[in-house]
């Protein structure tokens, strides 16, 4: 059955204490699973997709916070230069991929040809119909060699983010963060939602899998992004004949086994 936004709860929340446990945890297993990458050369994507102030700069802050800084780029992704448009659409995504070992975040990303470009018609019908296909072929090239993709797409309730609209904008530290096409965009959420059950349909793979992560509840989505992003890794190596095995002093977890990492068990 394919992922529809509408079966997403956005009640879940987590509790600050425990948020505050988890996060120190996952995010020295992050670290460990950074290590383990580099250490077998394989490449980690993570692509970041998702309505407007829900939370996609918090959650990668936090995924990246313990991670050693020469192991990984964040690439924020907006409109494509002029002389970007001379070429395929894809290439400057080519151009950002991970070496081997690397992990490469895209804040945005490809995926705009099926979202933005085509509901606000910078690509036509045929341009944005064939992408699906296109992008397909595109992960599966990566992910048949030394490529783990991971694809999120954040969602918040429509009164969650008029919410948070209305914080940046009354925030001086925050305001830059809100555009006057942040709140045009709002009058086209039934368009962009209909545009990604429509992306989950076609471009959900169990090799470049979308996750649907509810983010009304910022500590929770920060620590369902983590965790997914460590089990996927997990998957995905023993897919290889590899175990995702701890690299670290000990010490470092010496709280890991305090609680369950399990996730169903956060309501």
């Amino acid at each position: 059955m394919a992922q529809n936004l509408k079966n997403l709860d956005l009640s879940i929340e987590l509790d600050k204490k425990m948020y505050k446990k988890k996060l120190k945890v996952l995010q020295y297993e992050m670290l460990n699973a950074q290590q383990f990458l580099l250490k077998n050369k394989i490449g980690l994507i993570l692509v970041f997709e998702g309505m407007d102030a829900a939370g996609k700069g918090g959650a990668i802050k936090r995924l990246i916070e313990r991670v050693d800084p020469r192991g990984y780029v964040v690439h924020p992704i907006s409109a494509p230069q002029p002389h970007e448009l001379r070429y395929n659409y894809l290439q400057r995504f080519w151009r950002k991929l991970p070496q081997h070992g690397q992990i490469a975040i895209f804040d945005r990303s490809w995926y705009g040809r099926v979202l933005v470009e085509r509901i606000e018609g910078f690509a036509s019908k045929d341009e944005w119909s064939r992408a699906y296909e296109e992008i397909n072929n595109f992960e599966k090239i990566l992910t048949a060699g030394d490529y783990i993709i991971i694809k999120f797409w954040l969602h918040v309730s429509d009164e969650e983010q008029l919410k948070r609209f209305k914080e940046r904008e009354q925030n001086p530290y925050k305001s830059w963060k809100l555009t006057d096409e942040d709140w045009r965009n709002r009058e086209k959420t039934p368009q962009y939602i209909e545009a990604a059950n429509e992306m989950f349909e076609k471009t959900d793979k169990k090799d470049a899998p979308w996750i649907l992560v509810p983010g009304d509840d910022k500590k929770h989505a920060r620590v369902q992004v983590l965790q997914e992003t460590i089990a996927h890794i997990e998957r995905e190596a023993l897919k290889r004949g590899l175990h995702l095995t701890n690299v670290l002093d000990n010490g470092q977890l010496e709280d890991a086994d305090s609680f369950s990492l399990e996730f169903g068990d956060e309501k």
